[in-house]
């Protein structure tokens, strides 16, 4: 069974630096940007702590002082990609907590300034699914004639019982809401999601690839769930109330995801590591090259890739 043509890579999986180089002719990377938000599931609009994953620190900036201008970060960014990735082209990724909770004039100055800087050619705005007015997305739709926009949706699980669990804030239907008010109007949409969590068997995590493959998502970001030292999951870790996947385990469980999804679904990620300092487990989501090449033995193993479970 052939992969698609179309990815024009050596993968068995459609991944980030393909579609770059598709789209665009050339290497494109992701610039990301603290702009000072914080989370609806923090400040009390939603709840407050968080979710039982996230330790709330934010950006190493946030560490090291005042945060400097987006315009500063980007060409922070800009200067070491030019200089050791030979990167011509960019994306403005506010990435830290909720990149649209904010008044509406302050997140289209953010914007504007982002993409007024030379050579960056779109956005891409994490957020969550409960914090997408209509305004919001016409802002963002407003952009799409001249740039390339992305929104990225955490998600995590598409499980209410886990979304309650995990302190998550929000329900599957308010994700699914959020989707239909975004389909069509020209914004690609990313969506996490993390494998391991609390109570899920194989068989859930299975039933949310199958829920997002049937849904209007351009891509996937897939995290190996992380116990960080600080957060309420860290605790259950150290208190040995939850038991974290083997990396054999998550191998496996990520290459049935990716057989699910539809071969056009770009992969942003497939693995996730954790601030050092309060990294507790698992020890072999450290080296993230490691996984990502274990997941490429286990997909030429199976003679299968991305896609490939929907011809059957």
């Amino acid at each position: 069974m052939a992969k698609p043509v179309f990815w024009n890579n050596t993968k068995r999986y459609y991944d980030l630096k393909s579609y770059w180089r598709n789209r665009f002719g050339g290497r494109v990377y992701k610039l990301p940007i603290d702009a000072g938000f914080t989370c609806p599931n923090r400040d009390g609009r939603v709840a407050t702590g968080g979710c039982s994953y996230c330790d709330g620190r934010g950006s190493r900036l946030r560490e090291s002082g005042p945060l400097p201008s987006v315009s500063e970060q980007i060409a922070r960014g800009q200067a070491y990609y030019r200089k050791y990735r030979g990167a011509g082209q960019f994306i403005a990724y506010f990435q830290t907590f909720t990149n649209t909770y904010g008044p509406l004039d302050h997140l289209r100055n953010l914007y504007d300034e982002a993409l007024a800087q030379e050579d960056v050619i779109g956005l891409s705005v994490g957020t969550r699914p409960d914090c997408v007015p209509d305004a919001v997305i016409q802002l963002l739709q407003g952009y799409t004639d001249k740039h390339h926009v992305w929104l990225e949706f955490g998600l995590q699980s598409m499980h209410d019982r886990t979304l309650k669990m995990i302190n998550r804030g929000h329900s599957r239907d308010i994700f699914v809401g959020a989707l239909q008010r975004v389909a069509g109007k020209g914004i690609q949409v990313c969506t996490h999601i993390i494998v391991g969590l609390p109570g899920e068997t194989r068989k859930d995590i299975l039933e949310t690839a199958r829920f997002l493959a049937a849904l209007p998502i351009q891509g996937i970001k897939i995290h190996a769930l992380l116990a960080l030292r600080g957060t309420v999951l860290g605790k259950q870790y150290e208190d040995g109330l939850i038991v974290l996947m083997t990396r054999a385990e998550y191998v496996d469980t990520v290459c049935d995801i990716l057989e699910i999804l539809p071969p056009e679904m770009v992969i942003q990620r497939l693995t996730a590591d954790g601030y050092r300092d309060i990294f507790l487990a698992p020890q072999w989501a450290v080296n993230k090259m490691e996984v990502l090449n274990a997941i490429e033995r286990e997909l030429e193993r199976r003679n299968t890739h991305q896609g490939a479970a929907m011809r059957l």
